[in-house]
């Protein structure tokens, strides 16, 4: 069985430095910011998209211009503003010693996730680390799970798609892979279940505990 783990709000929380970036950005052009509350659904959509919508404008040239000024703060800042949730070290451990294969499966270009998970030294748990590209292909979740069940050569019957956002339960249904979604990450139960997923965690013990019928305690890293 192959696992897909999406990477910020499920691995880690990467709330910090996306927001301070965010911000960051629509100061330099001279635009207000919404409240970090506000941001908080901003976390998980692909960048361009999420952009367009904060900027509320479809301005090809000045979404381009902001994204610019976000990832240059983000790749020198915000990738490390950063930290890996509870019992996620454990979980994947436990996983990978029950034979399960993991990839992670993230709307985050590529470049910057696996520095990420280098950096957390949690590549060790991972077959490949898979992302979007910098000018957005493959940045929409459906399009991106095509891409690794296609380079993994899975079907889908043969996978499970883990994230905390609606986008990840929806991208894993266009590819008929299953999907749960984790409640510790930026996404609420509601969001979850009315996007389809067909169950939902509460902590990563817990997850672990239903694919591999261990029963492990939360630990805090």
């Amino acid at each position: 069985m192959h696992l897909f783990f999406d990477l910020d709000g499920t691995l880690t929380d990467s709330r910090p430095g996306i927001m301070a970036s965010m911000r960051h950005a629509m100061a330099a052009i001279g635009r207000e910011c919404p409240t970090d509350e506000a941001l908080l659904r901003f976390i998980g959509p692909p960048t361009h998209d999420a952009f367009r919508e904060l900027l509320g404008s479809s301005d090809v040239e000045l979404n381009t211009r902001t994204i610019a000024i976000y990832r240059e703060r983000y790749a020198r800042l915000g990738l490390f503003e950063n930290s890996v949730y509870p019992g996620v070290s454990a979980g994947l451990s436990a996983l990978k010693e029950a034979n399960f294969s993991l990839c992670v499966v993230t709307s985050k270009p590529e470049v910057f996730a696996k520095r990420i998970i280098d950096h957390f030294e949690l590549a060790r748990y991972f077959k490949r680390v898979y992302g979007s590209e910098l000018n957005g292909e493959r940045s929409h979740k459906g399009e991106l799970i095509a891409h690794v069940l296609a380079s993994e050569g899975v079907q889908g019957a043969d996978a499970w798609m883990f994230g905390d956002r609606m986008h990840d339960i929806r991208g894993a249904q266009q590819n008929a892979v299953s999907a749960a979604g984790v409640l510790w990450g930026y996404g609420s139960k509601q969001e979850l279940t009315e996007a389809g997923a067909q169950a939902v965690y509460a902590s990563m013990p817990e997850l672990v505990g239903a694919f591999t019928g261990r029963d492990l305690l939360a630990v805090d890293e």
